[in-house]
Parts: C-alpha cells; sequence; structure tokens
C-alpha cells in the first residue's frame, strides 16, 4: 500500500492544525457558519439530518490495521450523540412510521452509533460525531497519515481505483501510481478548489473493469497499444489510457463518452488538465443540477471533445506541456506502494485444501480471488449480514478486521466499492483458519457478489438529502434470503439502492435498483432493471429501466421476490451452466419481469398509487 512521505504527513499534520483554529474561531462566533461551511467540507464534515458526517478519505481503499484500529477508536469514543440529541432524532423518526410487510413483519428505523460505514467510493463515514469534537478526531487521523481532504465539496474528490489494484492476474499496469499523481496534482491545484459541482475520478488498470470507469465524471481504462509496445521498453512500454468523459448518476444517469481511445500514460495529466479547464469554463454554475459534466458534454457533444482537444494542444505545444509524467516521476510516485514483507509459510509448501465442506467450498468460490502471487488470495470479507446494515462495521468488528488483518495480510486491508473488506496478502495455506476465525465473527458470509451482497447508502435514516428510508428495506431483502442454496441458485445478481436521486448507491447500474422518492411527503420507491457497472458478470455500463409507478415500502420485498421468481421461470440451462440473471433478462427482454412486479403490489395501495 502506499507510504506517506515526510511532506504527505507535514501536510496532513498542518491540515489539521489549521483546522482547530478555524473551529475554534467558529465556536467562538468570530468565524461565520458561512464562512467555515467550505473550510469544514474541504475536511469532510458535513452537517446531516440529525448531526454532523465525518467523511474520511481512504485512497484507493488501502487500510493499514492500525488505521483501521483509530477508525474503530472514533466509533467507540467520538460517534457517541448525547441522550437529548438521540432521543430527538429517534422522535422524529417515529413520526415516518413503520413499515408492515405483507407476512406481518413489522419494519422500523434503530438508529444506531458507534460504527463506521464503509462507502461506494471506499471511504468511510461516521454519523454522530459532535462538532466541537472534531478537531480533536482530526489530529487523531492525522496521527495515522488519514485526513477528509477530497471527500467533500466542490473539488476533486478522492480517486479511486479496482480494490485488486497491484495484485490482479489480468493487470496491465497497476492504476495506483497515476491515481497518486492525480491526488497530489489536484490536491493542491488552485483552479480546481472551487469546480461547478463534484468531479469524480476513477481508473481500472486491468482487462476487466471492476472500477464502473464508464459511471464516472473521468474513466480512465489502462489499455495497451501492442504495435507501440514493440518500439518501446520497460513495464510501462505500449501504455495509455481510454479516456471516458461525461459519466454519471443522479436525475440524468449518463454513460461516458469515450474522448480518446488511446492516450499515452505520460500524457495523461496534460489531457486531465485540459478536460477539467473546459469544464471550469462552460459548465453550468446557474443551477446545481445542472453543473456537473455529463450536463456539458451531452449538451456539446463533439464541440466538447473538440474543445478539449484545442486545449490539450495549447497545454502541450505552446506550454510545453508542464504536467508531462517523466519516468522519473512515475518511478518515484510507484516506489511510495510497497509490497508488504511476507513472512508467512516462506518456501512451505502449497497444502491441499480440505473440499467436502459445503460452506467452506462456497466461500471460496465466491469470497477468494485469484492473485498475481500464485501462492497468495485475495479475501473478501463480507458486511452484508443479518442484524447490521450493508456496510457498517462497529468499533468491535473494525478491531476484529484489524487482528485478522495482522495474522493473515501482512497488516493491510482495503475497502471495496461494494462496501465490503478485502485482505490482499493471504496465504493459500491459511484459508482454512482464516475461514474459521471469519466465521465465528461472522465475517464470512459467502455471498460476494449475490443478491444480499447489495450496495445501499445510508438514506433517509441519516442523510439530509434523502427521500426514503434505505436500511430497512435492506434489512428485509437480507433476512429474507439467508437460505444460502437459494441465494446460490440465485447466481450473480446486483441489487443496488438509494435514497435519494443523488444515487449514492448507485442504483442506476444494479441488475436491480431501488429507488427512494417523495410522494406527498411520503416514502416510495421505484424500481429499474437491467443496469450494469462494466464489469465481466454484467456487460457493457448500462442504466437500469424503470418498471411503472412507483412502489410502497411494503411491496418492495414482495417486488423483488415477484422478480427473482420470473427469473427463475424463464431461465435456461446451457450443459451444465444456468444463464444468470442479467443474461435471462436481456434475452426476454424486461417485460415479463415489469409485469411481474406490477403484479406484485398490494391492492389497495396500487389504487393509492394509480391515483397519485
Amino acid at each position: 500500500m502506499y507510504q506517506y512521505t515526510d511532506f504527505d504527513r507535514q501536510f496532513i499534520t498542518a491540515r489539521a492544525a489549521q483546522y482547530r483554529d478555524q473551529l475554534e474561531r467558529n465556536l467562538a462566533g468570530t468565524l461565520a457558519d458561512d464562512d467555515f461551511r467550505p473550510l469544514r467540507l474541504q475536511n469532510g464534515w458535513y452537517i446531516q439530518r440529525y448531526a454532523p458526517m465525518l467523511r474520511i478519505a481512504v485512497p484507493y481503499g488501502e487500510l493499514a490495521s492500525r488505521q483501521l484500529r483509530v477508525l474503530a477508536r472514533i466509533a467507540r469514543e467520538y460517534d457517541q450523540p448525547d441522550a437529548a440529541l438521540l432521543q430527538e432524532a429517534h422522535d422524529t423518526q417515529a413520526k415516518l412510521g413503520d413499515i408492515r410487510l405483507s407476512n406481518g413483519k413489522v419494519l422500523g428505523s434503530a438508529l444506531g452509533y458507534g460504527y463506521g460505514h464503509f462507502t461506494t467510493r471506499t471511504n468511510t463515514q461516521f454519523n454522530w460525531v459532535p462538532l466541537v469534537k472534531s478537531a480533536e478526531v482530526m489530529e487523531l487521523l492525522a496521527s495515522v497519515s488519514m485526513h477528509g481532504i477530497q471527500t467533500s465539496g466542490n473539488c476533486i474528490r478522492n480517486i479511486t481505483s479496482d480494490e485488486l489494484s497491484g495484485i490482479a492476474q489480468d493487470e496491465i499496469a497497476d492504476p495506483r501510481p497515476f491515481g497518486e499523481i492525480m491526488r497530489q496534482w489536484s490536491t493542491l491545484h488552485p483552479e480546481f478548489a472551487f469546480l461547478p459541482r463534484k468531479f469524480k475520478i476513477a481508473i481500472s488498470g486491468a482487462t476487466e473493469d471492476r472500477a464502473a470507469t464508464p459511471w464516472y465524471d473521468v474513466g480512465l481504462q489502462v489499455v495497451r497499444d501492442e504495435a507501440l509496445a514493440e518500439r518501446e521498453t520497460g513495464p510501462l512500454a505500449g501504455v495509455g489510457f481510454q479516456v471516458r468523459v461525461g459519466g454519471g448518476m443522479g436525475r440524468t444517469p449518463i454513460i461516458g463518452s469515450v474522448v480518446r481511445e488511446f492516450l499515452p500514460w505520460h500524457q495523461v495529466m496534460n489531457y486531465l488538465e485540459a478536460v477539467i479547464r473546459v469544464y471550469n469554463r462552460y459548465g453550468r454554475r446557474d443551477n446545481v443540477w445542472k453543473a456537473r459534466i455529463k450536463i456539458l458534454v451531452k449538451a456539446e457533444g463533439q464541440r466538447y471533445i473538440d474543445q478539449v482537444e484545442a486545449e490539450y494542444r495549447q497545454i502541450v505545444d505552446v506550454d510545453g506541456g508542464p504536467h508531462t509524467i517523466t519516468q522519473a516521476e512515475y518511478d518515484r510516485v510507484a516506489a511510495c506502494f510497497v509490497v508488504p514483507e511476507l513472512t508467512r509459510h516462506v518456501g512451505a509448501p502449497l497444502a491441499a485444501l480440505p473440499h467436502g465442506d459445503k460452506a467452506f467450498d462456497r466461500w471460496l468460490a465466491r469470497n477468494v480471488a485469484a492473485h498475481k502471487n500464485p501462492n497468495l488470495r485475495a479475501v473478501t470479507l463480507s458486511f452484508k449480514r443479518p442484524g447490521a446494515n450493508p456496510g457498517d462495521a462497529s468499533a468491535e468488528v473494525m478491531e476484529a478486521a484489524a487482528d485478522l488483518a495482522d495474522q493473515y495480510s501482512a497488516s493491510e486491508l482495503r475497502l471495496t466499492h461494494q462496501q465490503n473488506l478485502l485482505l490482499p496478502w493471504v496465504h493459500v495455506n491459511d484459508l482454512p483458519a482464516l475461514y474459521a476465525e471469519a466465521k465465528r465473527l461472522g465475517l464470512a458470509q459467502s455471498n460476494i457478489g449475490l443478491l444480499t451482497d447489495m450496495i445501499v447508502c445510508p438514506g433517509g435514516d441519516f442523510c439530509s438529502l434523502a427521500n426514503a428510508r434505505s436500511l430497512p428495506i435492506a434489512q428485509a431483502l437480507t433476512e429474507r434470503y439467508q437460505d444460502m442454496d437459494e441465494l446460490h441458485d440465485l447466481g450473480p445478481i446486483d441489487l443496488n439502492m438509494s435514497g435519494c436521486i443523488n444515487s449514492c448507491g448507485h442504483h442506476h447500474s444494479g441488475h436491480i435498483g431501488i429507488l427512494g422518492v417523495d410522494k406527498d411527503g411520503k416514502e416510495w420507491y421505484q424500481v429499474t432493471l437491467g443496469g450494469a457497472d462494466g464489469s465481466a458478470h454484467s456487460g457493457p455500463a448500462l442504466a437500469g429501466k424503470v418498471v411503472g409507478p412507483s412502489f410502497s415500502a411494503a411491496e418492495v420485498p414482495d417486488v423483488v421476490e415477484a422478480v427473482l421468481a420470473t427469473y427463475k421461470e424463464l431461465r435456461q440451462s446451457h450443459g451444465a451452466r444456468t444463464e444468470s440473471f442479467i443474461e435471462t433478462l436481456r434475452r426476454t427482454g424486461i417485460e415479463p419481469f415489469k409485469q411481474a412486479a406490477n403484479a406484485a403490489r398490494h391492492p389497495a395501495q396500487a389504487l393509492e398509487t394509480e391515483a397519485a
């Protein structure tokens, strides 16, 4: 993982001290709230529905066990609302009412605290840290080279990559050094500190895009030009990027447009500068909903691309390409990504893994990924389990995960886009022991990539922007599909859920997407089918299609069940292989699934929906 330099540490420490001064002036009344707001946002501090929310940056999802233990400490000591605030929040939640499912089960909102939440951008959030203690938390984070920079505000947000970066078998080039060069550049670049709206970049370095790059403002896919590779030398011979611009979710889901099929790797910073300069020059600042680069690219089309190319030529030919990445600069940054010293089982022959334990075999198939080193594996700990919200981790669980990392993964972990934790350095011989430990902790569910491995935002329980709660729906679905035989029979299914149109739960890219909407002040849910994030099992990135009028909260689990029953009826087998959900849907079209979903409406509520 990335080893912070002296400059990095000094910068973070100075930022924490600066923030303490800003906070103290705000609390003393000498720095107005409106003036303090952009300053706290620069450090990851929001004001949410009930309390401040802290978003902590985890670049490329990489965590050391010591850092995870600090996050656990924040959960235990600081993510603690006072009794009056908690009571007020519970009273407000009670007004939303319970959700009564068709099976008689009643769902409510139990507002938890003392935990961290893993996000789709591989950050970590806390929902209850008092603002008066925020400077303490920033200093605590700085002590382990952590911060909230680029997690909030109208800046270039933290740059994301594949959780298997640096260890994937299908990797063309490690995307993390390029991401780090971009992070350092964008952190201090004055022009890009106040963009029209948040700006997100994702990089995939492998043949399979596991970073959902088409859905980002800028998506970079590493490619290799074989003809060019024959004329160049070194590990980056023939390497470049396919560049997409203008992807994004929200009110207008758009797949990014390919603006360059091949861009030499050393020119990526100059080209990014051109992309963002043109956006900064022409991006809408009069309408917050139209301030994204996707709106500009869609409106201007080829004219936008021509403007970028002209700006790029200006930067390279006239300005001298000031951001051209030299081999020396690449080597400097790449050297900071250090492979840990692996001491376990050094020189030992690979042991034969036990077979016949159905649960263990399923865990191996779903939670264990191949590794560039044939003696190692990447193991995902599932944070999608009954009794806990997707992606939530208590202080105790975070400390236990840190212990697993110390024991089995050279003290390193990675947050994943799917809101789980991954151990990247597990020796094959340790898999049985790791499985036993993870099972004891409730982190060994063999559901990675399956229905219950859902992506879910905090929704209306915490977010002030949300139209509806997402967590009770997620809990209902998690509990409904705990039969592992049934879950594995259904096969790979991406179910994503957002509490509002900002799409933090990436519902547009889900095979099944659920979106919270507001109808006359009440919670309703729109269902989409057929979305894709661009991964191998999903196919090319695509926004899901709406199945019809929105559903009540009580109807959503029944709608999902009806859709899945239709899949089981329609799927085909090809020898030993059975069609996946997304393959069946694309073969048959959405209509039979749409009919099944609408037939699952509860009669009285259906009439109410039609009248709305």
